[in-house]
């Protein structure tokens, strides 16, 4: 899915959030505890408390739609669409990665219980990026077939987008909080472009510099998120 298609996605939801009627009740609240397990990344944990998730409105009693946020510290993300090499280990990281979804949610509820089935899109921005030297200059000596490789690349990084899906299973303690249980799903990325040159060579062939620009090149947001967390009902 390109960027663009990602922001029409977004700009979608968003459209039909502000279309639908200013009477909705307020639903319900729920502060989490998210972990992150990206695709050829590194495990990474959130900044506690800063994850506050299923701010929302019920539209009926089947349906809702829930936003929020969450706040990471990324331990390790990978960079795809490079257009030389590729790798399995992640590229980027550490840094702190905001989260912002929004969600349509079809619930099942009972009397102390509730199942819900979740779908929408999210933006996502980093900060405080860092190439991980070590995994890059690795990718490199694969890729050229060489002994030794020291890479200097600048990039410039964009805010992402995606969409996701996932499930919630939900135990009230009482009528005022209760236990969640989430699991979803997350695919999406953010333009990373990647400008500099990189250095290396055999022993036995001397040592090469080579000028790249990889303006394609795409910071992958693909992975699992699960939560854990208390959810309090207005």
């Amino acid at each position: 899915m390109t960027y663009k298609l990602h922001q029409r996605l977004v700009i979608g939801i968003v459209l039909l959030v502000c279309a639908l009627p200013c009477r909705l009740q307020a639903q319900e609240v729920g502060l989490s505890f998210s972990y992150f397990l990206p695709r050829n990344g590194y495990f990474s944990v959130p900044i506690s408390p800063f994850s506050l998730r299923g701010v929302g409105v019920d539209l009926n009693r089947y349906f809702a739609v829930q936003t929020g946020f969450s706040l990471y510290r990324m331990s390790g993300l990978n960079i795809k669409d490079i257009d030389d090499f590729s790798t399995e280990d992640p590229l980027v990281g550490p840094n702190f990665t905001l989260m912002v979804p929004l969600e349509m949610v079809l619930q099942f509820v009972g009397q102390q219980q509730e199942f819900r089935l979740k779908a929408g899109g999210f933006g996502f921005g980093t900060f405080d990026n860092k190439l991980k030297n070590g995994n890059l200059d690795k990718a490199i000596r694969e890729f050229e077939d060489w002994e030794v490789a020291n890479a200097d690349f600048d990039f410039d990084n964009s805010l992402g987008f995606g969409y996701f899906f996932g499930a919630e299973y939900v135990v009230f303690v009482t009528r005022q909080w209760g236990l969640t249980f989430e699991a979803n799903y997350f695919i999406g990325d953010a333009d990373f472009a990647l400008e500099g040159s990189y250095t290396g060579g055999n022993s036995t062939g001397g040592l090469q510099t080579r000028e790249v620009e990889y303006s394609d090149a795409k910071l992958d947001y693909t992975g699992l998120e699960i939560s854990v967390g208390i959810i309090f009902s207005q």
